[in-house]
């Protein structure tokens, strides 16, 4: 029986998109990082400017509902998550630092809201959270990569 040599990447079908594939390549990660720090971005505006239709004080309300204390604080302390910590990973500074950031939050979301709704995120059940805390997880586990602040600087944490 014939196998493939495991070391070497598998051959397109369409054999041009071979050399399309090898340049584009490269960007696939930063592309990964940088929409999972743009799409944090509004909810933190929604939570730290009121922007978007969000309010602080309805966070913190939900955070009460579902026994997250201290409620306000707390709150305040998830929106520049999401705001400065997506801004961060979107540029790649304090990628890892970010990153840690979000799957802490996301962990906590996870368990403390989503949990005991199911999977589905149509009925708020943790398939969101739980998604974005694993790209947040893989996004620690990379750091900024070849295309961020990180490594412009040549220092990460």
């Amino acid at each position: 029986m014939y196998h493939a040599d495991q070391s070497s990447p598998p051959r397109p079908i369409i054999a041009p998109l071979g050399a399309l594939y090898e340049r584009v390549a490269p960007l696939s990660y930063p592309l990964i990082r940088v929409t999972a720090g743009l799409l944090l971005l509004p909810h933190g505006a929604q939570k730290l400017f009121g922007l978007f239709g969000g309010d602080i004080g309805a966070t913190a309300g939900l955070f009460a509902k579902v026994g997250i204390q201290p409620a306000l604080p707390l709150a305040y302390l998830v929106g520049c998550v999401e705001f400065f910590g997506g801004l961060l990973m979107a540029i790649g500074l304090l990628t890892r630092v970010a990153a840690a950031g979000v799957v802490i939050m996301m962990a906590v979301a996870l368990l403390q809201v989503h949990l005991g709704n199911g999977f589905f995120w149509t009925k708020l059940g943790f398939e969101y959270p739980l998604f974005w805390g694993l790209v947040a997880l893989a996004i620690f586990l990379r750091g900024g990569g070849e295309l961020s602040v990180d490594r412009a600087v040549g220092r990460e944490l």
